[in-house]
C-alpha cells in the first residue's frame, strides 16, 4: 500500500469514532403521568391509554417516554410530582381528578396538561369553557354531578324502602362540591333525608361512619382520597351493612353494591388522542374538552346477597356487568 493511501485510510479510521461521538442521542418526547390514586387502581386505564398511543404511532420506549408517578390520593403529593415534572421540562403532563389537575395547573402555565377525567372542569377553574378551554389545559369531563340523580334512582330500585341517605365526600376537593349539591337535591326530590359527614383526610373516614345516624344507604362521591381508601371504606360499609352507590367500577370491584358512570378506560383512551394532537403541534387551549359517550352500570351481586337485598331481574338485565 502506498504511503499516501495509508495515511488517508488511517485518517478516516481516526475520524470514525469522532463522528460517532459527535452524534447526539435523539431526545424522545416525554409524558409526565400523575396517577391520582395507586398503580393498582389505574393499571387498566393506563393500558388503554398506552394502547391508543401505540395506534397513533407513539410507542413507549421507542418514540415516546412515559414517567409514571402515583399521588396515592393526596393532592399535596400530586403537587410535588407536578413540580418535579416542570423542573424536568416534560412535554405533556397527564393526570386525572380535579385536585391533581389544579396542582399541575398551579405548577405551570406553559407545559400542556391533559386531564383524563375531571368533575365540572369549568366551575372548578380548570378551563375557561368546554368549547375553548384557553390556557394550557384540556381533557375529558366525567359529568359526575349530572348523573347523581340517576344513581339514586338506580339505588332505589334495589332499596325501595330507602328513606335516609348518607353521602360521604372529600369536602376539600373542589370538584366534588357540585356533585354533592346535585346528589343532595336529587335525594330531597325523592323524599329522602340526607346526612353528609365531612371528610378531608384518610383519618376522617372511620369517624364519618360513626356519624351516619341511622342511614339506610350510602352515596360515595368520586375522589382520589376515597378511591385510594376504597378497601377501608368497604370494610366499614359491610360492618354497617349499608348498600352503596358509586361512580366508578373499581369501588364495586372492592365490594361496593353498584356504580353508574362513564367508562373510564374509554376516557383514558380518548385522552391519548388529545396528547397526540398536542405533540403534533396543537395548543391545548384550542382543543375542546370532551364529554363521555360510554356509561356503565355495574352491580355486585355477591354484595347484594351478603346484605340480604334482592336485585330486580329488570335491573340485572340492564347492567353492563354483574359481579358474582
Amino acid at each position: 500500500m502506498r504511503r499516501r493511501e495509508f495515511i488517508t485510510l488511517l485518517g478516516g479510521a481516526a475520524a470514525w469514532p469522532l463522528a460517532a461521538h459527535g452524534q447526539q442521542p435523539v431526545k424522545l418526547p416525554t409524558i409526565g403521568f400523575v396517577g391520582a390514586t395507586t398503580p393498582a387502581t389505574w393499571k387498566l386505564f393506563v393500558t388503554a391509554f398506552v394502547q391508543r398511543l401505540r395506534e397513533l404511532g407513539w410507542i413507549e420506549g421507542r418514540t415516546i417516554l412515559i414517567d409514571y408517578r402515583g399521588a396515592e390520593g393526596s393532592t399535596e403529593r400530586a403537587a410535588e410530582i407536578a413540580a418535579e415534572f416542570v423542573r424536568r421540562k416534560v412535554d405533556v403532563i397527564v393526570t386525572s381528578a380535579t385536585g391533581p389537575v389544579l396542582a399541575a395547573k398551579q405548577a405551570t402555565s406553559v407545559i400542556p396538561i391533559v386531564f383524563t377525567n375531571a368533575n365540572d372542569p369549568v366551575n372548578t377553574g380548570l378551563v375557561a369553557s368546554l368549547a375553548r378551554p384557553g390556557g394550557n389545559v384540556t381533557g375529558m369531563s366525567v359529568q359526575g354531578p349530572d348523573l347523581a340523580g340517576k344513581r339514586l334512582e338506580l339505588l332505589r330500585e334495589i332499596v325501595p324502602n330507602l328513606r335516609r341517605l348518607a353521602i360521604i365526600a372529600n369536602v376539600g376537593n373542589p370538584g366534588v362540591a357540585l356533585e354533592i349539591s346535585e346528589a343532595e337535591g336529587a335525594a330531597r326530590t325523592l323524599g329522602l333525608e340526607v346526612v353528609t359527614p365531612e371528610i378531608r383526610r384518610a383519618e376522617d373516614i372511620a369517624p364519618a361512619f360513626k356519624a351516619l345516624k341511622g342511614a339506610q344507604a350510602l352515596y360515595v362521591s368520586t375522589d382520589p382520597l376515597l378511591g385510594a381508601n376504597r378497601v377501608r371504606i368497604q370494610t366499614l360499609v359491610m360492618a354497617a351493612r349499608l348498600p352503596t352507590v358509586h361512580i366508578f367500577r373499581e369501588m364495586v370491584e372492592a365490594g361496593g353494591l353498584m356504580s353508574y358512570g362513564p367508562n373510564i378506560p374509554d376516557l383514558f383512551r380518548r385522552s391519548a388522542d388529545l396528547v397526540d394532537r398536542i405533540l403534533r403541534g396543537a395548543k391545548p387551549g384550542d382543543i375542546p374538552v370532551e364529554q363521555p359517550t360510554k356509561f356503565d352500570l355495574i352491580i355486585n351481586l355477591t354484595t347484594a346477597k351478603a346484605l340480604g337485598l334482592d336485585v330486580p331481574a329488570t335491573l340485572l338485565a340492564r347492567a353492563d356487568e354483574v359481579i358474582e
